[in-house]
């Protein structure tokens, strides 16, 4: 597996986890480990640098030594706004933005998304059934558009990535790679496995 030192991972972790009864999803323990640590723990060798998007429980995800970023516009407006902060606070060019609640990301996300975007400033996953836009790999160029975007209301990640020409990368077969915590049902049925 290749590192890509020109990335930062972003874990997107600053929901208000409705489907979760309002807790904290990236601190809902799974296996005992928190969600967060585990999507970090595949990050980590993929990337340059790792930073958490948390509007919420701050200390205690700085108690594990990375930068802890909160959205810049107020009242959880989604997961765009943890994605314009992370490029509004940070002077890196390229993020690679993944949700606390993806525990099992492959290994070669960040180099498969890095090897297939070409000359595009935003790549989403596809798993050959449906698109992942909250796993992306964006350019910071990307930020005007996105600040325009928000200040308009919008709030749609899909929408958005289409707008300024993204493109899907396919992983095929790999749908278990990218299936979200969202319910208590789901982490029931992953503690399971």
């Amino acid at each position: 597996m290749r590192c890509l030192t020109e990335v930062t991972g972003v874990v997107l972790a600053g929901g208000r986890a409705t489907r979760m009864g309002g807790q904290d999803k990236g601190l809902i323990n799974l296996n005992g480990q928190p969600l967060f640590e585990h999507v970090m723990s595949k990050l980590v060798p993929q990337v340059g640098n790792v930073v958490i998007s948390a509007n919420r429980n701050i200390e205690i995800y700085q108690s594990v030594g990375v930068n802890v970023l909160s959205d810049t516009l107020p009242d959880y407006p989604g997961p765009l706004a943890g994605i314009l902060s992370a490029i509004q606070h940070l002077s890196d060019e390229w993020f690679l933005f993944c949700p606390c609640d993806t525990p099992n990301i492959p290994d070669d996300l960040a180099y498969k998304l890095w090897m297939q975007k070409g000359e595009s400033n935003a790549v989403w996953v596809n798993d050959g059934e449906r698109d992942h836009p909250t796993i992306a790999l964006i350019h910071r160029k990307l930020v005007i558009d996105l600040e325009q975007y928000l200040a308009a209301g919008e709030r749609r990640v899909m929408i958005f990535l289409r707008e300024v020409g993204g493109k899907p990368v396919l992983f095929a077969n790999q749908m278990q790679n990218f299936i979200n915590v969202n319910t208590p049902e789901d982490l029931m049925q992953w503690e399971k496995q």
